[in-house]
């Protein structure tokens, strides 16, 4: 495991993990990864915030070559873990998006589901998750549909500090060709309270 740089969340998100370990769902890669990505050519892979794990631990059992990032270490504690007994290879990183050092060119696929990535005056995040994948790559980015606001606030998360799913499709000009699903229904909720039925997915792929 690497560390870089990482946004003072770091210890707030493994408090969060600390405090709810025991009651987060069996860990399975996420529908919308697996319906978008089986069958493509395989490549290099970005997971961003990839939690414990599940998603970068599938994509590497298909062949991919998956760097895996998070603010949590003791998300990738066990998301390190869970590569072990699948028996497969990931880097994982300890890193916000906007402090990963990204190799030239980007990834072939970029994925983020219900990524924390922070709006600010700079617009970091969204420069660094265009600028993650490569000419020709795929963006799969999946969020929560009917956001409980309330909620989330309870759980110490305001979704109006990060970007949304609209935030994300307003970024893409004539340079990506962009599909976008609403209203997606989950085959399984999740959620600790399975309160999420539904996700919003957009896919982008970048044309140069």
């Amino acid at each position: 495991m690497t560390d870089t740089p990482a946004h003072a969340l770091s210890d707030e998100w493994d408090e969060r993990y600390h405090r709810f370990l025991d009651r987060l769902p069996a860990q399975r890669p996420n529908p919308a990864v697996v319906s978008e990505i089986t069958g493509l050519p395989t490549g290099s892979a970005l997971d961003i915030g990839c939690g414990m794990g599940a998603d970068a631990v599938w994509l590497a059992g298909q062949g991919w070559d998956v760097t895996a990032i998070d603010v949590s270490g003791v998300a990738l504690e066990h998301a390190a873990a869970a590569a072990g007994r699948a028996g497969v290879v990931v880097t994982w990183v300890r890193s916000r998006l906007e402090d990963l050092e990204l190799p030239d060119g980007g990834f072939d696929l970029v994925t983020a589901h219900y990524p924390a990535l922070l709006h600010s005056p700079q617009r970091d995040a969204e420069r660094a998750l265009l600028a993650s994948v490569a000419p020709g790559g795929l963006l799969l980015v999946v969020h929560h549909a009917d956001i409980d606001v309330e909620m989330a606030r309870t759980h110490g998360f305001d979704p109006a500090d990060y970007l949304l799913h609209d935030d994300v499709v307003a970024l893409f000009d004539a340079d990506w060709e962009v599909s976008i699903d609403r209203y997606r229904a989950r085959p399984v909720p999740a959620g600790l309270d399975s309160q999420h039925t539904h996700d919003d997915v957009v896919a982008a792929r970048r044309k140069r």
